[in-house]
């Protein structure tokens, strides 16, 4: 009786058009958040996602612990960013490519869009998460690679796919607006280090960091002057401190301006290598790019709205 019970409703299952049986999800390990989110967005409850880093973890300097190694080992799929952003784990990935399915999302998007790195003269700006529009290209990338491990799942991973574009099309669209708001000659972005570059370009900031692409390259005195030089030429009020960098730079910025009889302020804390923490808003991507987009755009002169695009950010304006 119970062997032909588990035989219908096999049968059953299997007549069903499109039906997925159940399974245990997928077990997927992405290095950065911005990447486990995609992941979950696509993925849905058919994946398990573990991410590497976590909220002000800097990417550019992280290397795999024992429990990182152990994860990956065990995961179905590994998911990493690529485009030099995780520069100190590259030959470990290369080496458990030859065991397991590793992708980095990133590769992909065609380098003709891509900024050129200022210290490598091979490599690119990884920083792509800061423009919406070359982030649904890493979106399309995380959705290929589940259905490749998962096609049973084509369909569902193509729906999630779709709904979570719609999301970052909105706040693209969102950004354009509040962003352009802002006066044009306070259109000048001051961080930590060079991230903003895709952002800038998106929508029309000029963008100056103390350091460079990646937080390794020093930050010389000689920049730190010229920097405070802009800031007094300028008249800038603002400039903003990062998440997962020291803003010991910004403070000698600071200093700097208040010498040559110039005040300028901290115009808030921006979300560059990594999100906010988990089971927040701004521990998501599209919560993460509305914080950045909102404190900025507040900042330098526009009026925002009191919590964001969509009212859910933590602190208001």
């Amino acid at each position: 009786m119970i062997r032909r019970s588990f035989l219908a409703a096999l049968a059953f299952a299997v007549a069903l058009p499109g039906a997925v049986m159940a399974q245990a999800p997928l077990k997927v390990v992405a290095t950065t958040g911005m990447i486990a989110d995609a992941v979950r967005q696509v993925g849905g409850d058919q994946v398990e996602v573990k991410g590497l880093m976590g909220p002000g973890v800097d990417p550019h300097a992280y290397r795999q612990t024992r429990t990182d190694i152990v994860a990956m080992t065990r995961a179905d799929l590994v998911l990493w960013h690529g485009l030099y952003l995780e520069a100190q784990m590259e030959d470990f990935f290369h080496d458990l490519a030859r065991k397991q399915t590793v992708v980095a999302v990133a590769d992909g998007i065609n380098k003709a869009r891509l900024r050129a790195h200022d210290d490598y003269a091979d490599k690119y700006d990884p920083h792509v998460w800061m423009s919406p529009v070359l982030w649904r290209d890493v979106v399309l990338e995380v959705q290929d690679a589940l259905t490749e491990a998962r096609p049973e799942a084509a369909d569902i991973f193509a729906a999630n796919t779709q709904a979570f574009l719609a999301e970052i099309d909105a706040l693209a669209a969102y950004g354009a607006r509040i962003l352009t708001a802002v006066p044009e000659n306070n259109r000048i972005l001051v961080t930590a280090h060079d991230a903003f570059g895709y952002f800038g370009a998106e929508y029309g900031y000029d963008v100056l960091g103390v350091q460079g692409i990646s937080t390794q390259s020093e930050a010389g005195l000689n920049r730190i002057g010229e920097l405070v030089g802009t800031l007094v030429d300028q008249q800038l009020k603002a400039v903003f401190v990062e998440s997962s960098v020291s803003d010991r730079s910004m403070r000698a910025l600071i200093e700097g301006a208040a010498a040559e009889g110039h005040d300028v302020g901290v115009g808030g804390e921006l979300y560059s290598d990594a999100m906010g923490e988990p089971g927040t808003y701004e521990g998501t991507y599209i919560g993460m790019l509305d914080h950045n987009i909102t404190v900025i755009a507040g900042a330098l002169g526009a009026d925002v709205p009191a919590r964001g695009m969509n009212g859910k950010l933590s602190a208001g304006f």
